[in-house]
């Protein structure tokens, strides 16, 4: 199903999965920090927004892996540089958020100027992801 799948994806196709499967890792991501302060309220927020951002990153790995990128399983160990260098650019395109987030309430100090930023932050953040994802870490197979 997974090649068949892939011969009809079209670019929108992509796109739109790409923005759902964001949407979701960050629904479980909320939904396992709810769960951990239900949990174990003594715990802080800490562990919570690790616990919860785990959840999310595995998430949205799995589902780029399978229905972005089409990526099969090699070797463990290609797996685990997979892990690491999605990882990396994770961390890299989240700063590219806050960044502009922080810099446009730094400039404007309105609500509006800081979820503006934001959002700019996360498209061009979104957009570098799966371009460095596409290039580094799920690299098309050569025909």
């Amino acid at each position: 199903m997974g090649s068949q799948f892939q011969q009809r994806s079209t670019p929108t196709g992509v796109a739109v999965r790409y923005v759902a499967f964001a949407l979701l890792s960050t629904a479980a991501n909320f939904l396992v920090q709810a769960i951990v302060l239900q949990i174990a309220p003594w715990s802080g927020l800490m562990p919570s927004i690790l616990a919860g951002t785990a959840a999310g990153f595995a998430l949205k790995y799995v589902l780029d892996k399978n229905w972005i990128f089409f990526d099969r399983y090699s070797s463990h160990g290609d797996e685990m540089s997979k892990v690491a260098l999605y990882g990396l650019f994770s961390v890299l395109t989240t700063l590219i958020f806050w960044g502009f987030e922080i810099a446009f309430w730094t400039l404007w100090k309105t609500e509006l100027a800081k979820y503006t930023g934001g959002a700019i932050g996360l498209a061009i953040g979104y957009v570098s992801k799966y371009a460095l994802d596409r290039k580094f870490v799920f690299k098309p197979r050569e025909a």
